[in-house]
């Protein structure tokens, strides 16, 4: 039965929450572009291209926002209410903590269900955008900018230099354009001045250049030294420059990072898995096979039945200390030679196979941290929850100012945590279960003591009491010192 007291505390959680989810996501998404604004600038990237990619990178970082924000907003939300000692009142008619929690803790686990729907059906697709734009804008040349006095060669076979532009950009002086398209003779361009202009369709750059020369040097074409050297005077010229391999343009297909194991759903997971656990149980049995059949006696049957050796072989047999008495001194070089061959090709065999069986279990420890990573990102909301509303409660402070440094502290422990569980997940110190839950069995305990402490009204979080705990150490102290003055006396 959804009652009075109910919608009170969903509605003084909503607005918190939903103002703390879109902060939370700007600051995320101002992080990211912190970290590749540099290869982001001078890439002559459209404000299509760019909110395209805001939008792709914003869906990505929505299940780590969503744990933040239940944890802010629940602390502001039961922060307030103890401010406002409605909390005191609440609890002072009978209603216990736990049944006030009750339907934000509903609302979590809602939360949680969309968090899940969310990373599972549009996080990987979110992903393979995002990754594939990301590739694509680092990859692309920086746009076209010429300035005064430096070459400038980003196009490609041109290197081109500008003594000096007018205020409008159009009018340039002291023109010089290097052809770099020989690999054995620079052809070049020398003129006074000329004009400036990008064409239409924004692809090419043309120079009307006048009152100059273009020198050009042609070699044999059959590779002699003979060489005819031209000097071209012009009053006008006119030269195009191709600009379309300059700037962003979408050249990689989605496809190409369809194969990573973050661009996956569970159920594409699963699959995943599966077959490498198939493929490496398959190495693992071939393995003895294969070192069995390189043996060249293996394939032949003992033939001796129980016919007895010969008496010269027989005390050979027992005279000898090594495989090598057996041989004739003619024989032993030859064998000793292939015996090492064949180790060496076994050696080599076996190290391939396990470099092969390594970066399979990688990748399977992969998939599955990503499988586990699905849900524990999801689960993140209701137990950060569990840690919100009762810290909310013993703290008694609304607004912005303690709820959010108890929840920078909260959520450094859990990224952290989750961050160092993959790192040994991956390294194989961990198991991928132990190392994506270990976030969960750090902050489980914390959110149940809390718990406990917020229904007994503990003062955990009061100054007041550990000034008046530090004040009876002080007298204690003294009192103690006064003793041992008197003794001494």
């Amino acid at each position: 039965m959804f009652k009075k007291l109910d919608k009170l505390v969903v509605k003084a959680f909503v607005g918190p929450f939903i103002a703390t989810f879109f902060i939370t996501l700007l600051v995320l998404i101002m992080q990211f572009f912190w970290l590749w604004i540099d290869d982001f600038v001078g890439k002559g990237l459209g404000a299509d291209i760019i909110l395209r990619f805001i939008w792709y990178q914003s869906a990505a970082l929505v299940p780590l926002a969503l744990p933040l924000a239940v944890l802010l907003s629940s602390l502001m939300t039961f922060g307030n209410l103890g401010e406002s000692f409605e909390l005191v009142a609440i609890k002072s008619s009978g209603i216990s903590l736990l049944r006030f929690m009750r339907p934000l803790f509903f609302v979590s686990i809602l939360i949680c269900g969309i968090a899940f729907l969310f990373a599972n059906y549009i996080i990987p697709v979110a992903n393979l955008k995002s990754r594939t734009m990301l590739a694509d804008i680092v990859q692309a040349q920086p746009a076209f900018d010429l300035r005064e006095g430096v070459f400038y060669d980003k196009i490609e076979g041109f290197a081109i230099k500008i003594g000096k532009k007018e205020a409008n950009d159009t009018v340039i002086r002291d023109v010089i354009v290097y052809e770099q398209g020989n690999t054995v003779q620079d052809n070049f361009i020398i003129a006074k001045s000329g004009i400036m202009k990008v064409s239409e369709s924004k692809r090419f750059l043309e120079f009307n250049l006048k009152d100059g020369w273009r020198y050009q040097e042609r070699g044999d074409k059959y590779g002699g030294q003979k060489t005819d050297y031209i000097r071209l005077g012009f009053k006008e010229y006119k030269k195009q420059f191709d600009l379309s391999s300059l700037g962003f343009s979408m050249r990689t297909p989605d496809s190409v990072n369809k194969n990573n194991e973050r661009m996956y759903s569970m159920r594409q997971l699963d699959k995943a898995i599966d077959s490498f656990e198939k493929e490496n149980r398959a190495i693992y049995e071939q393995m003895p096979r294969t070192l069995y059949n390189a043996f060249a006696h293996t394939q032949f049957f003992d033939t001796l039945g129980s016919r007895k050796l010969p008496v010269d072989t027989s005390k050979r047999l027992k005279t000898a200390k090594t495989f090598m008495h057996f041989l004739p001194d003619s024989a032993r070089m030859g064998v000793q030679q292939r015996t090492l061959s064949q180790f060496s090709s076994m050696r080599s065999t076996l190290e391939s196979t396990l470099l092969n069986l390594k970066e399979k279990e990688k990748n399977l420890r992969k998939h599955k941290i990503e499988w586990h990573r699905k849900i524990v990102l999801s689960l993140a909301c209701l137990v950060l929850f569990m840690i919100g509303a009762p810290l909310g409660s013993i703290i008694r402070k609304g607004g912005l100012g303690t709820p959010l440094i108890f929840a920078i502290i909260f959520f450094l422990v859990f990224y952290f945590s989750t961050n160092t569980g993959e790192k040994f997940a991956k390294g194989n110190t961990l198991t991928p279960f132990a190392g994506m839950w270990l976030a969960t069995f750090i902050l489980v305990p914390i959110g149940l003591f809390l718990t406990y402490k917020a229904m007994r009204d503990s003062q955990l979080f009061n100054k007041e009491r550990y000034y008046r705990i530090a004040k009876l150490l002080g007298r204690f102290t003294a009192h103690i010192s006064k003793q041992k003055e008197s003794k001494k006396e």
